[in-house]
């Protein structure tokens, strides 16, 4: 495996995509017309599953089921390298990446969308970067979510009527298991709005790559410091059962977004990577992209 990365080849005959979506099964039926599947292979082994290409909105759009398409992988054992590395050998060039999440704090309820800015790491033991060496890469993750596609985010959930956070700090734990109440407390009380297991590093290794990356959460329960000790903890049934009534909701987000998002932007992401190495024999280092 290569210990830095090398550009994802684009140039072959493997069908091109713009934009791309991480999401669950029940985005299958978000594609229409012209789908066709593609499998690719990454030097981070398989992705999570084949891509599923189809047109909407006069572009070409990538979906990638992060679980696979049946929900057999569980947070802390998807490739998340290996699925961005799909996306960009596609060309995807803006990601969104939907999420049931639960909520932190009492006036972010089930079924609103946030709009997350902020990301709190409490993973342990996730690849999370393509740089290993010997290129040293530091890029930063101080703004880590793509200001333009969370604006568009914002406005197309205003547009759908549809109740949404423009701000919101995710704390991205490890899974399987969900928080205790102590854990969830301190969270919350902390200020951080929503609790989730996927969002790191999937984000920051689309960064890492130069793609504009945009996270929709939707809310589907309240967290278990947010639940009196005399309720019993929210279950996959209940969590489920929420989101599958707002899938519709987000499935015209989506579709919305795709149809009005501008063919190219000036993202910060383009260029992260040019002020992220450091310097070889005193000149600077050529951008691998």
């Amino acid at each position: 495996m290569a210990t830095s990365p090398a550009t994802p080849d684009t140039q072959q005959s493997t069908p091109s995509a713009t934009v791309g979506v991480f999401g669950g099964s029940g985005f299958y039926s978000f594609l229409t017309g012209d789908v066709r599947e593609v499998k690719i292979d990454t030097p981070y082994g398989p992705p999570s599953d084949a891509v599923t290409l189809a047109g909407i909105g006069g572009k070409t759009v990538a979906f990638l089921p992060r679980h696979g398409r049946n929900h057999t992988i569980p947070p802390h054992k998807i490739n998340y390298r290996a699925n961005l590395w799909a996306m960009k050998s596609l060309g995807v060039t803006d990601i969104i990446g939907p999420n049931a999440c639960g909520s932190l704090q009492p006036h972010v309820k089930p079924g609103d969308f946030v709009i997350c800015d902020q990301f709190v790491d409490r993973t342990t033991g996730r690849a999370d970067t393509f740089y290993d060496g010997p290129i040293v890469t530091h890029v930063s993750a101080a703004e880590p979510y793509c200001p333009l596609l969370r604006k568009h985010a914002i406005e197309s959930c205003r547009a759908e009527g549809i109740t949404v956070h423009e701000r919101g700090t995710v704390v991205v734990i490890n899974g399987p298991r969900f928080s205790t109440r102590s854990e969830s407390l301190w969270f919350g009380s902390q200020g951080w709005e929503v609790i989730n297991m996927t969002q790191y590093p999937e984000m920051y290794l689309a960064r890492e790559l130069e793609m504009s990356y945009v996270n929709i959460s939707l809310i589907t329960d309240f967290d278990a410091g947010l639940i009196g000790e005399d309720h019993p903890p929210v279950t996959n049934d209940e969590v489920l059962a929420v989101f599958t009534a707002n899938l519709d909701n987000l499935r015209n987000v989506l579709r919305r977004m795709v149809e009005t998002l501008p063919d190219t932007s000036p993202s910060p992401a383009r260029s992260v990577l040019s002020v992220s190495r450091f310097e070889k024999g005193g000149l600077p280092l050529n951008h691998v992209f």
